[in-house]
């Protein structure tokens, strides 16, 4: 396998706001951008070259990563100028592949975070002739995904939408959003309109006899489409849970990167990650959390689970938990942030605006 196509259209909704000036898949996950994180592990699987189906800012990939010689890849970009869903896009990244019709290509999310071996999925499906081979993982909980049942022999036999009832919870395997497509088979995708792979493509090759492999796989895995999944993710590879060979330093209890500044007096813990330009004054508590370049988080604040985007400020005895904080917003000192909350880009609240306990000297 040398080839790949690279799903990275998404406006990443979910994760607002910090996909106001930046694709989900450039987000710093890590001290690298989440892609990157993709693309090395990639890369160590034999892949060699990487059609990009971009949509949502899309020139800031190209502006990232270049022709991909940084990498030891080589890299082209295909920009929709509609949305074409999943199966649309691989279809029209597809132009651009340079294989013959009967090799393997990877087809992958650029949200995704996973400890899968790319090499072997690739070659259980060239050795088992499969049309489609798909990575499959496990959930405690299924309802919030498509499920697809595998027989006994690993056979894909039905995609099932999200079920509804218990009883319609037949399986906790669920599509993990990587996939090996044999070339012949993603050029008799439609193009040219909305396709959705998962309940057109997937489908519809199952009902013409085509035989599609699922690959339990029950290593790391994770949509980082939250904002709670994106810092789990990132303190999940800062402490060593998961492996990547973009990491920019030694697993451990936090990652300080060149050019950020953390008071001897500070504490980063639970895989916190401090990005360039970055202030961590004295007394702060930093748990498991990412602070992005530029930003400042004041004298006593904690943050905890949370982001803190590109030049926002955390001020004095501020408390900051499972919550962002957009890029250039300013919180005054005494703040209480509290679970669930996203503080806008560019937001200022003044000194004790937001508290959930009253000051103490109100007894």
């Amino acid at each position: 396998m040398s080839e790949a196509i690279l799903l990275v259209g998404g406006k990443g909704t979910r994760l607002h706001p910090l996909c106001t000036f930046t694709p989900k898949p450039l987000l710093l996950v890590a001290g690298v951008p989440l892609l990157t994180h993709q693309l090395a592990r990639a890369a160590a699987a034999g892949v060699t070259r990487v059609v990009f189906a971009t949509s949502y800012l899309a020139e800031l990939f190209e502006r990232e990563y270049g022709d991909g010689a940084g990498l030891g890849l080589e890299l082209v970009y295909v920009t929709e100028t509609e949305p074409l869903g999943t199966g649309g896009a691989i279809r029209n990244a597809a132009r651009h592949l340079t294989c013959g019709s009967d090799e393997p290509v990877l087809v992958f999310n650029g949200d995704i975070l996973s400890g899968l071996d790319i090499r072997g999925l690739r070659d259980g499906h060239r050795d088992s002739g499969a049309d489609v081979t798909l990575h499959l993982t496990r959930v405690a909980d299924p309802r919030a995904y498509g499920l697809v049942p595998t027989d006994e022999r690993g056979r894909v036999i039905a995609f099932l939408e999200k079920p509804e009832r218990p009883e319609e919870i037949v399986t906790d395997q669920i599509n993990a959003g990587c996939y090996v497509f044999t070339r012949s088979v993603i050029d008799t995708i439609p193009e040219g309109r909305v396709v959705s792979v998962e309940r057109e493509t997937f489908p519809g090759l199952l009902d013409s006899g085509a035989l599609l492999r699922g690959v339990v796989d029950e290593t790391y895995w994770l949509d980082l489409g939250t904002p709670a999944a994106f810092v789990t993710g990132s303190a999940d590879l800062v402490s060593g849970r998961v492996s990547s060979p973009a990491l920019p330093g030694p697993a451990g209890p936090a990652l300080v990167l060149p050019g950020a500044q953390v008071d001897p007096l500070a504490a980063l813990t639970a895989g916190s990650a401090v990005y360039d330009g970055a202030v961590v004054e004295a007394g702060a508590v930093v748990e498991s959390s990412v602070v992005l370049p530029g930003a400042r988080i004041g004298r006593g604040a904690r943050v905890q689970r949370s982001v803190v985007g590109r030049d926002a400020v955390v001020g004095e005895w501020t408390s900051v938990v499972d919550a962002v904080i957009g890029d250039h917003a300013h919180l005054g000192p005494h703040n209480e942030v509290p679970a669930g909350v996203r503080v806008d880009c560019g937001v200022r609240l003044p000194e004790r605006a937001v508290r959930v306990s009253a000051p103490a000297h109100l007894g």
